[in-house]
């Protein structure tokens, strides 16, 4: 009998995973079958994935050209979890929307000064610009999320 998982949980992005994945990705990426994968998606059981392993097997699905169904989930559970606060209701969204617009002007600054043939290493990108413009990137999804999060609360 089918179980019924929650749409947006670690157990149903494993099932994800097992329509994305075939059995020698699974053992590739974790070393073991799709066989645990599915005792680990069924919320009724105590078996749970280790957390390196879902790191692994997202990556696996990334290497296959598909999102990372176990870092969705994880998403997706903390901002329900945000979104459940009330800190969201009081933040004036076109301000927000400025900010994000500054945020956008900072990463597209940062990332055409790092391919500039004058920066560090010309054309190619440093390991510190890689770091400044994942900041970035971090700052502006952070103040989208934000952005998200306070509309849903309107």
């Amino acid at each position: 009998m089918a179980k019924i998982r929650k749409t947006a949980s670690v157990e149903n992005g494993l099932m994800e995973i097992l329509k994305i994945l075939t059995e020698d990705d699974i053992k590739d990426a974790i070393g073991k079958t799709s066989s645990y994968l599915r005792k680990c998606s069924n919320p009724d059981l105590p078996q749970q994935i280790d957390h390196n392993d879902s790191i692994k097997l997202d990556l696996k699905c990334i290497e296959k050209g598909s999102s990372p169904r176990l870092l969705i989930a994880h998403e997706y559970i903390i901002a329900n979890k945000i979104e459940n606060s009330e800190t969201h209701k009081t933040n004036d969204i076109d301000e927000m929307l400025v900010k994000s617009t500054i945020l956008h002007g900072k990463l597209t600054e940062l990332v055409k000064s790092a391919e500039d043939p004058k920066s560090d290493k010309g054309k190619e990108i440093s390991k510190l610009e890689k770091k400044e413009i994942n900041e970035a990137i971090n700052n502006l999804e952070n103040k989208i999320l934000k952005i998200k999060l306070t509309i849903d609360q309107k």
